[in-house]
Protein backbone atom coordinates (compact mmCIF):
# COMPACT_ATOMS: atom_id res chain seq x y z
CA UNK A 1 0.00 0.00 0.00
CA UNK A 2 1.22 3.49 -0.83
CA UNK A 3 2.05 5.66 2.18
CA UNK A 4 -0.95 7.50 3.60
CA UNK A 5 1.13 10.41 4.90
CA UNK A 6 4.22 12.19 3.69
CA UNK A 7 7.10 11.45 6.05
CA UNK A 8 9.48 14.38 5.81
CA UNK A 9 12.99 13.11 5.36
CA UNK A 10 15.76 14.95 7.25
CA UNK A 11 17.40 17.52 5.03
CA UNK A 12 14.37 17.98 2.79
CA UNK A 13 13.31 21.46 1.72
CA UNK A 14 9.53 21.72 1.96
CA UNK A 15 7.19 23.71 -0.27
CA UNK A 16 3.64 23.09 0.95
CA UNK A 17 2.22 23.95 -2.46
CA UNK A 18 3.63 20.62 -3.65
CA UNK A 19 1.45 18.64 -1.20
CA UNK A 20 -2.23 18.12 -1.98
CA UNK A 21 -4.44 18.43 1.14
CA UNK A 22 -6.87 16.04 -0.61
CA UNK A 23 -4.22 13.48 -1.50
CA UNK A 24 -5.53 9.91 -1.46
CA UNK A 25 -3.66 6.84 -2.80
CA UNK A 26 -6.94 5.04 -3.47
CA UNK A 27 -8.54 4.56 -0.05
CA UNK A 28 -12.34 4.38 0.11
CA UNK A 29 -14.16 6.01 3.02
CA UNK A 30 -15.74 2.75 4.23
CA UNK A 31 -12.35 1.05 4.13
CA UNK A 32 -10.79 3.87 6.12
CA UNK A 33 -13.51 3.93 8.78
CA UNK A 34 -13.38 0.15 9.22
CA UNK A 35 -9.60 0.27 9.34
CA UNK A 36 -9.65 3.08 11.89
CA UNK A 37 -11.85 1.07 14.26
CA UNK A 38 -9.45 -1.87 14.04
CA UNK A 39 -6.37 0.31 14.48
CA UNK A 40 -7.87 2.05 17.51
CA UNK A 41 -8.25 -1.33 19.21
CA UNK A 42 -4.72 -2.32 18.25
CA UNK A 43 -3.34 0.96 19.62
CA UNK A 44 -5.12 0.17 22.89
CA UNK A 45 -3.44 -3.25 23.05
CA UNK A 46 -0.05 -1.75 22.26
CA UNK A 47 -0.54 0.96 24.88
CA UNK A 48 -1.15 -1.73 27.49
CA UNK A 49 2.18 -3.34 26.59
CA UNK A 50 3.88 0.09 26.63
CA UNK A 51 2.41 0.79 30.06
CA UNK A 52 3.31 -2.61 31.52
CA UNK A 53 6.86 -2.77 30.21
CA UNK A 54 7.56 0.89 31.13
CA UNK A 55 10.64 0.98 28.91
CA UNK A 56 9.45 3.69 26.56
CA UNK A 57 7.06 6.62 26.43
CA UNK A 58 5.20 7.99 23.42
CA UNK A 59 4.93 11.69 22.64
CA UNK A 60 2.44 12.60 19.92
CA UNK A 61 2.53 16.19 18.64
CA UNK A 62 -0.44 17.59 16.72
CA UNK A 63 0.03 20.83 14.79
CA UNK A 64 -2.10 22.48 12.14
CA UNK A 65 -4.11 25.53 11.27
CA UNK A 66 -7.44 26.25 12.97
CA UNK A 67 -10.10 23.65 11.96
CA UNK A 68 -7.46 21.22 10.67
CA UNK A 69 -8.81 18.68 13.16
CA UNK A 70 -6.33 18.32 15.99
CA UNK A 71 -9.05 17.62 18.57
CA UNK A 72 -11.02 15.33 16.29
CA UNK A 73 -7.98 13.30 15.32
CA UNK A 74 -7.04 12.74 18.96
CA UNK A 75 -10.59 11.65 19.83
CA UNK A 76 -10.81 9.17 16.96
CA UNK A 77 -7.31 7.70 16.95
CA UNK A 78 -6.97 7.30 20.70
CA UNK A 79 -10.61 6.52 21.44
CA UNK A 80 -9.90 3.14 23.02
CA UNK A 81 -6.81 3.74 25.14
CA UNK A 82 -6.91 3.81 28.92
CA UNK A 83 -6.85 7.27 30.53
CA UNK A 84 -4.67 5.78 33.28
CA UNK A 85 -1.71 5.66 30.94
CA UNK A 86 -2.36 8.64 28.69
CA UNK A 87 -3.15 12.34 28.69
CA UNK A 88 -3.67 15.28 26.36
CA UNK A 89 -2.00 18.61 27.04
CA UNK A 90 -2.88 21.78 25.18
CA UNK A 91 -0.55 24.76 24.97
CA UNK A 92 -2.17 28.16 25.07
CA UNK A 93 -0.81 31.64 25.69
CA UNK A 94 2.10 31.36 28.18
CA UNK A 95 1.38 32.39 31.75
CA UNK A 96 3.54 35.02 33.48
CA UNK A 97 5.36 32.23 35.30
CA UNK A 98 6.05 30.39 32.05
CA UNK A 99 7.30 33.57 30.40
CA UNK A 100 9.80 34.01 33.20
CA UNK A 101 11.52 30.74 32.11
CA UNK A 102 12.98 29.54 28.83
CA UNK A 103 10.37 28.64 26.21
CA UNK A 104 10.86 24.88 26.66
CA UNK A 105 10.41 24.91 30.44
CA UNK A 106 6.66 24.45 30.33
CA UNK A 107 7.02 21.72 27.73
CA UNK A 108 9.67 19.58 29.39
CA UNK A 109 7.75 19.24 32.62
CA UNK A 110 4.74 17.69 30.85
CA UNK A 111 6.72 15.30 28.61
CA UNK A 112 5.49 11.72 29.11
CA UNK A 113 7.17 9.45 31.65
CA UNK A 114 8.08 5.89 30.72
CA UNK A 115 4.97 3.81 30.21
CA UNK A 116 2.83 6.84 29.31
CA UNK A 117 1.38 8.32 26.14
CA UNK A 118 1.42 12.12 26.08
CA UNK A 119 -0.44 13.96 23.34
CA UNK A 120 0.33 17.62 22.71
CA UNK A 121 -2.48 19.61 21.09
CA UNK A 122 -0.24 22.36 19.78
CA UNK A 123 3.21 22.33 21.30
CA UNK A 124 6.61 23.99 21.62
CA UNK A 125 6.37 24.63 17.87
CA UNK A 126 4.06 27.56 18.61
CA UNK A 127 7.25 29.35 19.63
CA UNK A 128 8.44 29.33 16.02
CA UNK A 129 4.96 29.71 14.50
CA UNK A 130 2.59 32.19 16.15
CA UNK A 131 5.53 33.94 17.80
CA UNK A 132 7.13 34.42 14.40
CA UNK A 133 3.98 35.36 12.49
CA UNK A 134 2.95 37.99 15.03
CA UNK A 135 6.47 39.30 15.70
CA UNK A 136 6.23 38.56 19.42
CA UNK A 137 9.99 38.18 19.65
CA UNK A 138 12.74 39.32 17.25
CA UNK A 139 13.78 37.04 14.35
CA UNK A 140 17.20 36.48 15.94
CA UNK A 141 15.40 34.99 18.96
CA UNK A 142 12.95 32.63 17.26
CA UNK A 143 15.54 31.84 14.60
CA UNK A 144 17.73 30.08 17.17
CA UNK A 145 14.87 27.99 18.49
CA UNK A 146 14.86 25.39 15.70
CA UNK A 147 18.19 24.00 16.91
CA UNK A 148 17.04 24.18 20.53
CA UNK A 149 13.91 22.22 19.66
CA UNK A 150 15.93 19.58 17.82
CA UNK A 151 18.27 19.24 20.80
CA UNK A 152 15.32 19.01 23.20
CA UNK A 153 13.67 16.27 21.15
CA UNK A 154 16.97 14.44 20.87
CA UNK A 155 17.20 14.47 24.67
CA UNK A 156 13.70 12.99 24.94
CA UNK A 157 14.49 10.33 22.34
CA UNK A 158 17.71 9.41 24.16
CA UNK A 159 15.53 8.77 27.20
CA UNK A 160 13.41 6.27 25.21
CA UNK A 161 10.64 8.64 24.22
CA UNK A 162 9.10 7.66 20.89
CA UNK A 163 8.22 10.92 19.12
CA UNK A 164 5.56 11.22 16.41
CA UNK A 165 4.84 14.66 14.95
CA UNK A 166 1.83 15.27 12.72
CA UNK A 167 1.18 18.38 10.65
CA UNK A 168 -2.48 18.30 9.59
CA UNK A 169 -2.33 19.92 6.16
CA UNK A 170 -5.64 21.61 5.33
CA UNK A 171 -6.40 23.85 2.37
CA UNK A 172 -7.46 27.46 2.80
CA UNK A 173 -10.71 26.69 0.97
CA UNK A 174 -11.56 23.78 3.27
CA UNK A 175 -10.79 25.88 6.33
CA UNK A 176 -13.25 28.53 5.19
CA UNK A 177 -15.96 25.90 4.70
CA UNK A 178 -15.42 24.52 8.19
CA UNK A 179 -15.43 27.95 9.81
CA UNK A 180 -18.69 28.84 8.05
CA UNK A 181 -20.21 25.49 8.99
CA UNK A 182 -19.57 26.20 12.66
CA UNK A 183 -21.95 29.14 12.38
CA UNK A 184 -24.68 26.83 11.12
CA UNK A 185 -24.29 24.02 13.66
CA UNK A 186 -25.66 24.71 17.12
CA UNK A 187 -23.46 22.12 18.80
CA UNK A 188 -20.33 23.71 17.36
CA UNK A 189 -21.27 27.37 17.74
CA UNK A 190 -19.32 27.58 21.00
CA UNK A 191 -16.15 27.22 18.92
CA UNK A 192 -16.87 30.43 17.03
CA UNK A 193 -14.20 33.06 17.39
CA UNK A 194 -13.40 36.16 15.41
CA UNK A 195 -9.78 35.35 16.21
CA UNK A 196 -9.94 32.35 13.85
CA UNK A 197 -10.85 34.67 10.99
CA UNK A 198 -8.14 37.14 12.00
CA UNK A 199 -5.52 34.40 12.02
CA UNK A 200 -6.70 33.33 8.59
CA UNK A 201 -5.53 36.68 7.19
CA UNK A 202 -1.98 35.52 8.02
CA UNK A 203 -2.34 32.30 6.02
CA UNK A 204 0.69 32.85 3.79
CA UNK A 205 2.86 33.80 6.75
CA UNK A 206 1.82 30.65 8.60
CA UNK A 207 2.53 28.49 5.56
CA UNK A 208 6.04 29.95 5.34
CA UNK A 209 6.55 29.33 9.05
CA UNK A 210 5.34 25.73 8.77
CA UNK A 211 7.61 25.14 5.78
CA UNK A 212 10.58 26.13 7.92
CA UNK A 213 9.41 23.91 10.79
CA UNK A 214 9.09 20.90 8.51
CA UNK A 215 12.37 21.64 6.78
CA UNK A 216 14.46 22.37 9.86
CA UNK A 217 12.93 20.09 12.50
CA UNK A 218 12.30 16.73 10.86
CA UNK A 219 14.98 14.41 12.21
CA UNK A 220 15.62 10.68 12.26
CA UNK A 221 14.55 10.45 15.91
CA UNK A 222 11.60 12.86 15.61
CA UNK A 223 10.27 12.93 12.04
CA UNK A 224 7.38 15.05 10.83
CA UNK A 225 4.45 13.38 9.09
CA UNK A 226 2.51 15.66 6.75
CA UNK A 227 -1.11 14.47 6.79
CA UNK A 228 -3.55 15.44 4.03
CA UNK A 229 -6.41 16.76 6.17
CA UNK A 230 -9.16 18.04 3.90
CA UNK A 231 -11.00 14.73 4.35
CA UNK A 232 -11.53 14.05 8.04
CA UNK A 233 -12.03 10.30 7.62
CA UNK A 234 -8.81 10.01 5.64
CA UNK A 235 -6.87 12.15 8.12
CA UNK A 236 -7.92 10.01 11.08
CA UNK A 237 -7.11 6.74 9.34
CA UNK A 238 -3.73 8.00 8.15
CA UNK A 239 -2.64 9.14 11.62
CA UNK A 240 -3.87 5.92 13.26
CA UNK A 241 -1.95 3.90 10.70
CA UNK A 242 1.32 5.69 11.50
CA UNK A 243 0.81 5.37 15.27
CA UNK A 244 0.00 1.65 15.15
CA UNK A 245 2.76 0.86 12.67
CA UNK A 246 5.33 2.69 14.80
CA UNK A 247 4.34 1.00 18.07
CA UNK A 248 4.30 -2.45 16.47
CA UNK A 249 8.04 -2.14 16.05
CA UNK A 250 8.44 -2.24 19.84
CA UNK A 251 6.02 -5.08 20.57
CA UNK A 252 8.69 -7.80 20.84
CA UNK A 253 10.81 -5.71 23.23
CA UNK A 254 7.83 -5.03 25.46
CA UNK A 255 6.66 -8.63 25.40
CA UNK A 256 10.12 -9.87 26.41
CA UNK A 257 10.25 -7.38 29.28
CA UNK A 258 6.80 -8.47 30.43
CA UNK A 259 7.80 -12.15 30.27
CA UNK A 260 10.78 -11.42 32.51
CA UNK A 261 8.60 -9.41 34.89
CA UNK A 262 6.04 -12.22 34.95
CA UNK A 263 8.67 -14.85 35.72
CA UNK A 264 10.06 -12.71 38.55
CA UNK A 265 6.57 -12.17 39.97
CA UNK A 266 5.84 -15.89 39.88
CA UNK A 267 9.15 -16.70 41.58
CA UNK A 268 8.44 -14.13 44.27
CA UNK A 269 4.97 -15.57 44.83
CA UNK A 270 6.34 -19.13 45.00
CA UNK A 271 8.92 -18.03 47.58
CA UNK A 272 6.20 -16.35 49.63
CA UNK A 273 4.04 -19.46 49.60
CA UNK A 274 6.97 -21.69 50.53
CA UNK A 275 7.87 -19.36 53.38
CA UNK A 276 4.28 -19.25 54.56
CA UNK A 277 3.94 -23.03 54.30
CA UNK A 278 7.21 -23.49 56.21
Amino acid sequence: MDPLTFKIEPGSTIDLREYDPRYNPGIEREQAETGLAQLALEIDELQELLFGAARHSLLVIMQGMDTSGKDGTVRKVFSQISPLGSYVHGFGVPTPEELSHDFLWRVHKVAPAKGKIGIFNRSHYEDVLVVRVHNLVPPEVWGERYAMINNFEHLLAANNTIILKFFLHISKEEQEERLLKREEETEKAWKLSSGDWRERTYWDEYMAAYEDVLTKCSTSHAPWHLVPADRKWYRNYAVAHVVADTLRGYRDQWMEKLRVMGAEAKADLAAFRQEKGG
